[in-house]
């Protein structure tokens, strides 16, 4: 029953007109976003982390996390009329749901799409309610030692399952963290790393590098090779799908839901690796296997179910344990930071009406989307069509204005830049940047309970390991990295992502 009363508490803080309307904002401007190919989410929630400044904290986490599983929604869009995917998570999509829409389908794909994502989004966000209060709990029984070996564990975790090279993604992390201890010590007051300039006497941040890696960044890729959106569907109909096609798509949106629900807590999983293993399960245990590739419907409920489901239980370990599990969920950290909040379990006890307001609103959200996304298809339509050569401009005045605004500096305008050129550069050399934010994000706190570790221990480094939930969390880490390393694993991880 307690579960219920927390409910009533999130629906009563969520339904508040406010909270309402910036609830609506974030879903739109998410499936907006989604539906704009080149600009996402991760970018988008980074340009407006400076307007957050004047928001109330739970509206601006409400409108901040609409963002993200909006942008789910609006995915889909893309790849289903023009084979050109808003969103990573949505590639998938696009391989069947595009043959769909050449078939005189879209109607049909689009209503898929977006069936599958109410129902997984809905279970996934009643699993986040489930399952946040005693993994919350667990973790206020956490000491330094187990979160650091925690921390480990999901830096780990996010090289493992990081695209491309490990080694790329281990240079990644490192670099991260090392970027993470630029500033003043807490401890000693003695500057590190600032290279003499008083600008960075208070470390880099957060924002700066979030808008320089994945907008600027996003921008320079983009205008390297804009693509060319052609719109050959000319008119959408038939958007409620048959009794056959509901019975078709019923279990892959189950399977997809559950896979989802699993890889979304995962540190570096999140939407994108959910569709991409619900798309090659499916492909595998479907009656209808042979169209696959050609039009198979199931080839759109399954991904869309899996991602929608990946983006919302992703929130779990973000809430429950201050932990990021894609960069979606730093940003999200860093909106906390921003507002002083010190993310972590702590926030369900000190804070409910703002943890589970956030869990309430995505049920409000989730329902304001399907209302949304099919009626308002033909608006949708027209934004595919905007020239990439209108958007960066806006994009990059925007990342200008949230850079200064914060400081009114001109050093983080700059510094922005510097960092929008080594994003741009990490794309080139297949670097993947969410490891380098996570390690940013995770390294200060890393050292903070490294620290506090070594002084309840009087310098002991076997603390670590003399504590069972710490030395078992180290170990699993160790184990994941040894297993991964060894060539036939290696091989298969590689090809796993290649596919």
């Amino acid at each position: 029953m307690e579960i219920l009363s927390n409910l009533a508490l999130g629906f009563d803080t969520a339904f508040t007109l406010s909270n309402l309307l910036y609830c609506l904002i974030g879903v739109f401007v998410g499936t907006a976003v989604g539906v704009l190919p080149g600009l996402g989410p991760t970018a988008t929630i980074a340009m407006l982390l400076p307007a957050t400044f004047a928001l109330p904290p739970i509206s601006s986490l409400i409108m901040l996390a609409g963002i993200y599983y909006g942008a789910q929604y609006g995915g889909s869009t893309t790849a289903i009329l023009v084979n050109l995917p808003g969103e990573s998570s949505s590639v998938v999509t696009a391989i069947d749901g595009y043959k769909m829409a050449r078939a005189g389908h879209a109607g049909k794909a689009l209503a898929t799409a977006a069936i599958g994502s109410f129902f997984a989004g809905t279970v996934a966000t009643f699993l986040l309610a489930w399952f946040a209060p005693p993994l919350a709990e667990l973790a206020l029984k956490f000491g330094p030692a187990e979160y650091f070996s925690l921390m480990v564990l999901g830096l780990v975790a996010s090289v493992v399952l990081a695209h491309g090279s490990l080694l790329r993604a281990i240079g990644m992390v490192i670099l991260g963290l090392l970027l993470g201890l630029i500033g003043t010590d807490v401890n000693s007051g003695t500057p590190r790393y600032t290279f003499d300039a008083p600008e960075l006497a208070d470390g880099i941040n957060f924002v700066v590098v979030a808008m320089g890696m994945f907008g600027l960044g996003e921008i320079i890729r983009n205008l390297e090779h804009e693509e060319t959106r052609t719109l050959t569907i000319k008119k959408i109909e038939g958007l409620l799908p048959t009794k056959d096609d509901l019975k078709r798509i019923v279990a892959p949106i189950l399977r997809g839901t559950t896979l989802g629900s699993i890889l979304g807590i995962l540190p570096g999983g999140g939407a994108m690796l959910a569709s991409f293993a619900a798309y090659s399960i499916e492909k595998k245990v479907s009656p209808n296997k042979a169209q696959f590739g050609k039009g198979a419907i199931e080839g759109v409920a399954a991904p869309e179910a899996a991602n929608n489901a990946g983006a919302q239980t992703s929130f779990i370990p973000m809430l429950t344990l201050g932990i990021p599990s894609n960069p979606v969920m730093a940003l999200m950290i860093g909106a906390m930071i921003i507002q002083g909040i010190q993310p972590g379990p702590a926030v369900m006890t000190e804070q409910p009406a703002l943890f589970w307001g956030m869990i309430a609103s995505m049920w409000i959200g989730n329902f304001f989307l399907i209302v949304l996304n099919l009626p308002m298809i033909g608006l949708w339509v027209r934004m595919i069509m905007v020239p990439y050569r209108l958007l960066y401009p806006a994009i990059l005045m925007f990342c200008a204005i949230g850079v200064f605004s914060l400081n009114n500096s001109d050093f983080d305008v700059y510094l922005m830049a510097l960092f929008g050129l080594f994003g741009y550069i990490c794309a080139k050399l297949e670097c993947e940047p969410a490891p380098m934010l996570l390690g940013f994000i995770i390294g200060p706190m890393m050292e903070e309970y490294l620290r506090r570790a070594l002084l309840l221990s009087r310098s002991d480094p076997m603390v670590f390991l003399q504590r069972p939930i710490s030395a078992t969390m180290l170990a699993v880490a160790v184990l994941a990295m040894v297993v991964v390393l060894m060539p036939a694993l290696r091989k298969k991880r590689e090809e796993a992502f290649v596919e």
